[in-house]
């Protein structure tokens, strides 16, 4: 028995869909130029946009094309049928960025937060910047995919309050908040996270699968990327590396954190690293400067030796404030060097990491509610 032959809608949406990535890809073409890249006849593909431009997909944008032979017309996805909202939390403040299918950026704003906002704080504040940025674009906020710079259930979306984490905003609710602003899905995760994503991608770890990216900043993180995936835990803890065990200043074990109390380099009253201080502490050649640094490239050292004994990374990444210090990667690289297990060190390259990865992350999204516009049933 012969299988059941495709009809001829679902003929016709995997044609359209074919016509808006081959637009994704390169932004405008003539219907023309869109068989060629297609490989199909330029009858189904006219007849395909076509239909794209009776639901509004597409737009003519009444450029021509020149020379011999037939004037073609260029078409293009139209310019707000998919906007993401862009979002980081930060002790910095909120950040937020209409993000289009292109990844270009196309509406900002933003609002000053503090270190101990608090969850209701936190959440108007959330709710102010993507009302101004859903005010700046047409058409709406397709998805939101949120950067946050504390621990995310990955089950939930919620913030998770564990104990001694410097930047306290309770259990902010970022999907709960965004719902009403934002037409589909919103994705959250947390900083470090979307910045391993953003290396892998575009960084010094592009094209290398598996990888471990720690962040040493205020508040200290590590991401594991595993055959291509974050590994984000069963609750989306993992990489909490605040209080794992490793050397202190006098070799004795005691958690990563209480590394930076003992040296002086908490900020009064918080378990947030006192960067400055820590620069002052660490800069140039003097005895307590070779010390600070070594005492801290130890204690990091031995994080990287648990992440690499359990992971088995080809690559290493360190990005934050501190960590992209070039004397402090020489020094942890040197100290890392002599474990048994060690692999190569480097430094983080992608500005603003976070933000980065979550806009590549928005721009897959948006692409798939496009390509999903044009299956029968799904749209």
């Amino acid at each position: 028995m012969s299988a059941d032959k495709p009809s001829l809608e679902l003929l016709r949406s995997i044609t359209d869909e074919h016509v808006l990535r081959a637009l994704m890809d390169r932004r405008r073409m003539t219907r023309a130029e869109i068989a060629v890249h297609t490989g199909i006849s330029k009858t189904t593909i006219s007849e395909s946009v076509r239909r794209l431009s009776e639901t509004g997909l597409l737009v003519d944008t009444g450029e021509r094309t020149t020379g011999r032979g037939r004037v073609g017309s260029y078409y293009a996805l139209a310019g707000d049928i998919a906007i993401a909202l862009v979002v980081s939390i930060s002790p910095r403040g909120v950040v937020g960025e209409a993000v289009d299918v292109f990844g270009e950026v196309v509406g900002r704003a933003e609002s000053r937060l503090g270190r101990a906002a608090g969850r209701d704080r936190a959440a108007q504040k959330l709710a102010e910047v993507a009302r101004a940025v859903r005010g700046q674009v047409g058409g709406g906020l397709r998805t939101a995919v949120v950067s946050a710079a504390d621990p995310v259930d990955r089950g939930t979306g919620r913030l998770v309050h564990l104990p001694d984490a410097p930047f306290l905003v309770g259990d902010l609710d970022p999907v709960a908040v965004l719902g009403s602003l934002v037409e589909g899905p919103v994705l959250v995760d947390n900083d470090v996270n979307w910045a391993a994503r953003a290396e892998g991608r575009e960084g010094c770890a592009a094209g290398v699968a598996d990888f471990v990216y720690v962040h040493l900043g205020e508040g200290l993180g590590c991401a594991v990327v595993s055959d291509g995936e974050i590994r984000r835990g069963h609750r989306g803890l993992a990489g909490e590396i605040a209080h794992l065990l490793t050397a202190g200043p006098d070799g004795a074990a005691v958690p990563l954190t209480e590394v930076f109390a003992v040296l002086g380099l908490r900020r009064p009253g918080s378990t947030a690293i006192d960067v400055e201080a820590l620069r002052a502490a660490t800069a140039g050649d003097g005895v307590e400067a070779v010390r600070t640094r070594g005492a801290l490239a130890r204690a990091v050292g031995g994080v990287l030796a648990a992440a690499v004994s359990l992971s088995d990374p080809r690559l290493v990444v360190i990005g934050g404030t501190w960590g992209l210090d070039s004397g402090m990667i020489a020094t942890i690289s040197e100290h890392f060097g002599s474990s048994p297990r060690s692999v190569p060190v480097t430094a983080a390259r992608v500005p603003a990491p976070d933000l980065a990865g979550a806009r590549i992350r928005a721009v897959e999204e948006l692409q798939s509610i496009l390509t999903s516009s044009a299956r029968p049933g799904l749209s």
